[in-house]
């Protein structure tokens, strides 16, 4: 089930530079919103910018969520104005989230910046039905871009930090971090970031056995599938293209399933 309510701001912070949390009040949307799923927001309460940014559930409670974005233009930079006790209107949840199996041994998150956004809903939910939380590997190009360590630390996450420059943790590339961690045929990765951080972790993945899920980040008009604005490249055919569309065929897809190459990404690790 899907709404498009406005929803009281309730707290809105700036956790690192450039980067920001807002939480809205919705029992409705709380309710409904898995792991995974998105929604559309409104930045601004007045018709320009006219279309919705598309942003992840980070935190999802009894009654409320939160989303948590970084300052990328203007739709974002007129978010960020918001402030608690404004409304925004809100359409969602959208996509199909995160499946949730505990018949694998382990499971490790892989984020990159801004990716993380999406995951502490999912170790939220996958410490729950498994019984322990998952390790969760946290990669940005400097310290101060690493997002939510404390709380997925609060969830009891083993958290293993790599930075481009070294400034803390591992001086490492997300998917090398992985591989460190020596994955096998029992391990579930659940990844997502930059395209080519996602390429890369899938490789490390399918290299050890381990089943990859990615959560693939689109400009979106809709949200709904309508206008195709989030295709990207598919393995498969659907509908006599190798295509799929983020919005309503994801935004969780198997690493299998998406022409990596198709993007010319590659590089070595």
């Amino acid at each position: 089930m899907r709404f498009i309510q406005d929803c009281e701001i309730i707290a809105h912070d700036q956790t690192a530079p450039g980067h920001w949390r807002m939480c809205l009040r919705s029992p409705e949307i709380a309710s409904a919103a898995k792991p995974g799923q998105f929604c559309m927001v409104e930045v601004a309460e007045s018709l320009y910018p006219f279309l919705r940014r598309p942003m992840c559930f980070s935190e999802v409670d009894a009654d409320s969520f939160c989303i948590l974005y970084k300052l990328e233009g203007e739709g974002t930079a007129l978010l960020a104005q918001r402030v608690v006790g404004q409304t925004c209107s809100i359409q969602g949840p959208l996509g199909n989230g995160f499946p949730i199996d505990p018949g694998f041994e382990r499971h490790i998150i892989v984020s990159g910046g801004i990716g993380v956004a999406t995951f502490p809903a999912l170790a939220k939910a996958l410490a729950a039905a498994c019984k322990r939380p998952p390790e969760v590997v946290l990669a940005a190009r400097t310290r101060h871009l690493l997002l939510c360590e404390d709380t997925f630390k609060a969830l009891g996450c083993a958290v293993h930090l790599a930075t481009d420059d070294g400034s803390v943790g591992e001086k490492a590339y997300a998917a090398q971090m992985l591989e460190r961690l020596n994955p096998g045929p029992d391990t579930r990765v659940y990844a997502c970031g930059p395209m080519i951080m996602m390429e890369t972790t899938a490789a490390v993945a399918g290299q050890a056995g381990a089943n990859c899920l990615v959560s693939l980040e689109a400009q979106m008009a809709c949200g709904d599938g309508a206008c195709l604005g989030c295709v990207v490249e598919a393995t498969e055919e659907r509908e006599g293209e190798k295509m799929v569309r983020v919005c309503v065929d994801g935004p969780i897809f198997d690493a299998d399933a998406i022409d990596w190459e198709a993007h010319n990404t590659a590089y070595d690790l």
